[in-house]
């Protein structure tokens, strides 16, 4: 599986608790910030059409996709979960 997480790096509570669950749980992420990538911003907001951070994409080693803006406890679980499985 891999994760891009696009972050807001200052004063983003759900960002700062999302970056420390997964590595916490030793699950790896590419951290990208939004403020300072203006293709990644127009990406999550344009394309994606989110306008909270943190935004997550996670794309599975089978093909699949699970995206979510904002602190989500049980999708992070989740993606935790996956990744620990080895799927």
């Amino acid at each position: 599986m891999t994760i891009t997480l696009y972050t807001k790096p200052a004063g983003c509570f759900g960002c700062t608790k999302t970056k420390q669950l997964l590595t916490e749980a030793g699950v790896p992420f590419q951290e990208v910030d939004i403020t300072t990538d203006t293709a990644a911003f127009e990406y999550v907001t344009k394309e994606l059409g989110y306008s909270q951070a943190p935004v997550v994409v996670a794309h599975g080693k089978d093909g699949t996709e699970n995206r979510w803006s904002g602190l989500d406890k049980d999708r992070i679980d989740l993606v935790i979960a996956i990744e620990k499985s080895g799927k």
